[in-house]
């Protein structure tokens, strides 16, 4: 059948050669990446550098910002326009749930307090954090840790204080299935009065997204980033294919960034094979329909293999950062862009 694939565009080298690189976005801000796992030359400490890429310029450069935490299998959330706040991950000795963030207007880290009351997880990697305001995020999932988590995994609201430099975990009652190196998408539920619901995709060796959490309509007020023209060419990508019920099963330390009404997946580690376990997939997941509906692109480069990677919704486009190449040893220095959808492709 035929196929219009997207296709990733090489930009620089970034250099943000580790696995779980983020790239997160400020509204007048531009991207800041920080950490990740093996750096060049095998060493399995964690990184500490900062790179900031300019999309005009497409241009990344490290940043010279001072108390520069190790981290790897981390998350991160954009703060208040002004703040990058690191939410726990590897330091090279110890798992962490503490929250460090880098403020952008003076170039310093800032290890910010937990306030009395606070109830945090064990510590925490390979987790979800999803921003729902600049006063709390949302952290779902882990590795390892207490016997509970091997049964189930466990939601933190994480409440933030940005100008006090403070923060309270709360564990919310409701629990999860155990996963880890997921993905978190906080999309619209349907109808006349949408509400958001927060999915979690992958890290177990379930195929079906789990709704982590619901809120009616407008209980959040924030609206997500405007992405027309990537929206546009993801409607016609999915015109063209077959949907499904049946998402990727078992994948885990992919990536995923929600465009609209769609959630977009590439790449990661499939549980489901012992060889051949990275993957150069593309999963679009349309929410326009009742029930949702999965859509399958694979891509035939194995070049373009990635697993621990990031993709970022970026003023209409969509960049990917980082990751482990096909071996899922070697780091891949490479920042790449969907530029568009390719021609049509002749599959089996």
């Amino acid at each position: 059948h035929s196929e219009r694939l997207p296709i990733w565009a090489l930009i620089s080298p970034a250099r943000t050669e580790a696995s779980k690189s983020l790239l997160l976005l400020f509204p007048r801000i531009t991207p800041p990446i920080h950490g990740g796992g093996l750096l060049a030359g095998g060493t399995r400490e964690p990184s500490s550098d900062t790179v900031v890429f300019d999309p005009a310029r497409g241009q990344a450069v490290r940043l010279g910002s001072q108390g520069n935490p190790p981290r790897s299998h981390h998350d991160a959330a954009p703060v208040g326009g002004r703040w990058l706040c690191v939410v726990g991950g590897w330091d090279g000795s110890r798992r962490l749930a503490t929250v460090t963030a880098l403020d952008t207007e003076r170039g310093v880290w800032e290890a910010w307090t937990a306030t009395p009351g606070d109830c945090p997880p064990t510590g925490l990697s390979s987790h979800t954090c999803t921003r729902i305001s600049d006063r709390e995020l949302q952290v779902a999932g882990r590795e390892g840790g207490i016997h509970t988590q091997r049964r189930y995994g466990s939601i933190y609201t994480l409440r933030l204080d940005p100008s006090a430099r403070t923060y309270c975990y709360k564990q919310e009652g409701c629990h999860i299935a155990s996963r880890s190196g997921h993905c978190a998408a906080l999309l619209q539920t349907p109808g006349p009065h949408p509400g958001h619901q927060l999915l979690l995709f992958g890290g177990c060796n379930l195929a079906e997204p789990e709704v982590a959490r619901h809120w009616s309509h407008g209980k959040i007020k924030e609206e997500p980033p405007v992405a027309p023209h990537l929206m546009e060419q993801l409607a016609r990508l999915v015109s063209s294919g077959q949907g499904s019920q049946k998402g990727p099963h078992g994948l885990r330390h992919h990536s995923c960034s929600v465009v609209g009404p769609f959630a977009v997946l590439f790449g990661g580690e499939t549980l489901t094979r012992a060889r051949d376990t990275i993957c150069n997939d593309l999963y679009i997941y349309d929410t326009r329909t009742s029930p949702p509906l999965w859509f399958h692109f694979p891509c035939a480069d194995r070049g373009m293999k990635r697993v621990g990677h990031r993709t970022c919704l970026w003023n209409d486009q969509l960049y990917l950062v980082g990751g482990f190449g096909e071996d899922g040893r070697t780091a891949s220095p490479q920042l790449l862009w969907m530029p568009g959808l390719a021609v049509p492709a002749e599959g089996g």
